[in-house]
């Protein structure tokens, strides 16, 4: 899903009206979230997804929804909810599936990578480097928990994910631009970190978005359709 999209609060009333990308992907939304509830099994939620996003008329769409209560929401009930200031507990594991380190050196991730759950940053009078302006986010929520001793480590995130941070510094500065996403789906990027006689800075990369949620949702969907096939 492009994030520079705006997402219509509601299916428009007119059938005849082509349907946009935010019209299939809010259908999508609901289906998803029936699926989640019960109220349409996998079989089905996949036979009304494919027709969703072959639908060339809101006229089209608003059959698939019809019967389901998310559907018939007002736009009021969709109030905007900000991230969480701390991660899910038992969402992000206490190991790191990758560590970037630089002692008197200096390391850099960026670049399409795919982002794990947690990375761990060491800076030991050395500089790292994490750009995730065009990395791949798997997984909702993320940490990445950063060490900078006489050293600094600098974060880039894109500009439609959240972003939060906690720590502090020892005659050292750690700054973490606290960033809300308007988007449902986007990821949560949390920051802990220490530094000590040195920096650590988290803020958003400008003009740098995520256009691949819709990917990512469909990986989901796709996870749970096997899970309930037992495949």
């Amino acid at each position: 899903m492009d994030l520079q999209k705006h997402t219509e609060p509601g299916l428009r009333p007119h059938a005849d009206l082509r349907a946009s990308d935010a019209d299939r992907d809010r259908t999508a939304d609901i289906l998803r979230e029936a699926l989640a509830e019960g109220r349409i099994d996998a079989e089905e939620h996949a036979e009304r997804v494919e027709e969703a996003y072959r639908a060339k008329t809101v006229g089209e769409l608003a059959p698939l929804v019809r019967d389901l209560p998310a559907a018939h929401r007002s736009h009021s009930a969709a109030t905007f909810a900000p991230a969480p200031n701390r991660p899910t507990p038992g969402t992000v594991p206490p190991v790191a599936d990758e560590n970037v380190v630089a002692v008197f050196s200096a390391a850099i991730r960026k670049g399409r990578w795919r982002v794990g759950r947690r990375t761990h940053a060491y800076a030991i009078f050395g500089s790292v480097e994490i750009d995730l302006s065009e990395a791949v986010f798997e997984h909702r929520q993320v940490v990445i928990k950063a060490i900078s001793v006489f050293g600094s480590v600098e974060i880039r995130v894109p500009e439609n994910v959240s972003l939060r941070g906690s720590g502090g510094g020892v005659l050292g500065n750690f700054e973490v631009d606290t960033l809300d996403s308007g988007e449902r789906d986007a990821p949560v990027v949390y920051v802990d970190g220490l530094a000590v006689l040195g920096t650590i800075e988290a803020k958003p990369k400008r003009g740098k978005v995520i256009e691949d949620l819709i990917d990512r949702i469909g990986d989901r969907v796709n996870d749970k359709l096997r899970k309930h096939l037992g495949r």
